[in-house]
């Protein structure tokens, strides 16, 4: 019936079913408003019909879960047990690596409008204690646009750190901490040369500013390559599938005896975050690398002498495999050894050499040729095949220093 439907005079209107009614407004029935000794409350049965209906839901498994959680108390604790194996063995690597993992803040220097300089974070990263001279080694894409950088050790002490030397083609950097030997905790160097697809590694670092943290993940492939912030290959590198994110950057990747086997550098992703495919600069140019830099601050890079063409300028005049020498630095050993700058014979026509080998291994492009002299060193000679015209010839170059 419509809640606007007539009532007869003598009812008393019954609210309908959904509508909300205060308590002042529930009708109320004559029998609770007769008066004398045999009269019947009204709100006492109101009262007395709640607990029996209360009584009848709980038998009924209604709102039975409020006499339970009435008398719940705390469950009995069970003994947990012995670790595994595996746990442990992670648990043991964790602790013996992690302070020698540190968390690296680069600092930018601003000015504010009274023209003070002062000192803002501009990134952060991860590194690991190299040696017990306070040596910290990271990725140089860590610190590339920083004025100075903070060093983190693991019990909190924040220190200032110097730089000693950078190899931006292998993505490496080192820096310096001034802080006594006993703190210091060097990492434990192992090989890369050894390593196999399948096997664990951990990884320790910073992940978007999160001190100390432990990811574990297998070997996923070898003999990859990246792209350096220069541009050059990095070759050789170690693919994981350890959880790799922004912040782990210059930490270390360690083998299942805690050894040091490479540097976290790069993730392959979409979004920029971890993915599954991560990769790590092996440890044996690591080992080569970072006693150069604390030596001499810098890498002595041993060349030929020439400038070489980018690819693009090769392949635009049909060159499919080589690299065309675009000039010859007068009194190099490439000028020594007899390698000629580009020339126009007297019709006009321009004549160049094409580097097509380096010591009898073909060459397919300019970075083939800066990645086979980047295993020579100063005074080393080399074999260089050139295309001349539709001939072949092989000349010897003695390297020599590019800076």
């Amino acid at each position: 019936m419509s809640s606007d439907a007539p009532t007869p005079p003598d009812e008393t209107p019954r609210p309908v079913a959904g509508d909300v009614v205060p308590m002042t407004d529930i009708p109320v029935s004559p029998a609770s408003q007769s008066t004398g000794p045999h009269a019947v409350n009204g709100w006492l049965v109101v009262v007395l019909l709640l607990a029996v209906s209360a009584v009848m839901l709980r038998n009924a498994g209604v709102g039975s879960w409020f006499w339970r959680s009435a008398s719940t108390q705390p469950r009995a604790v069970q003994p947990r047990g012995d670790l595994a194996d595996d746990e442990k063995s992670t648990i043991s690597i964790f602790k013996s690596a992690s302070p020698a993992v540190v968390h690296i803040t680069s600092l930018a220097l601003r000015r504010d409008f009274s023209m003070n300089v002062f000192s803002i974070p501009e990134g952060t990263g991860s590194g690991f204690i190299w040696d017990e001279s306070g040596h910290v080694v990271t990725n140089f894409h860590v610190i590339e646009s920083a004025d100075s950088a903070a060093v983190t050790l693991q019990d909190g002490t924040i220190l200032e750190a110097r730089l000693v030397g950078v190899e931006p083609d292998k993505d490496l950097a080192v820096l310096k901490i001034d802080s006594p030997s006993s703190v210091l905790q060097p990492i434990p160097v192992g090989t890369s040369s050894d390593l196999e697809v399948g096997q664990k590694v951990f990884a320790i670092g910073n992940p978007f500013g999160l001190d100390q943290t432990l990811t574990t993940g297998v070997i996923s492939g070898l003999g990859r390559e990246i792209q350096s912030r220069t541009g050059r290959r990095i070759e050789g590198v170690i693919q994981t599938d350890a959880a790799i994110n922004p912040g782990n950057s210059g930490g270390p990747l360690l083998d299942s005896a805690g050894r040091l086997i490479g540097v976290n550098t790069a993730i392959y992703s979409p979004s920029g975050t971890y993915a599954g495919v991560g990769f790590a600069v092996p440890v044996d140019i690591i080992n080569e690398i970072v006693p150069l830099l604390i030596r001499d601050g810098r890498i002595e890079r041993a060349g030929l002498g020439v400038g070489l063409a980018d690819d693009a300028l090769s392949r635009r005049f049909g060159v499919k495999n080589g690299v065309i020498v675009t000039s010859v630095i007068p009194g190099s050993s490439a000028a020594a050894g007899g390698i000629l700058p580009p020339y126009r014979d007297r019709s006009g026509r321009w004549h160049f050499e094409v580097i097509v080998a380096v010591d009898g291994q073909s060459v397919r492009d300019r970075e083939d040729v800066l990645s086979a002299l980047d295993r020579r060193k100063v005074g080393e000679t080399v074999q260089v095949t050139l295309l001349r015209g539709e001939k072949q010839e092989t000349i010897s170059v003695t390297l020599q220093s590019l800076d």
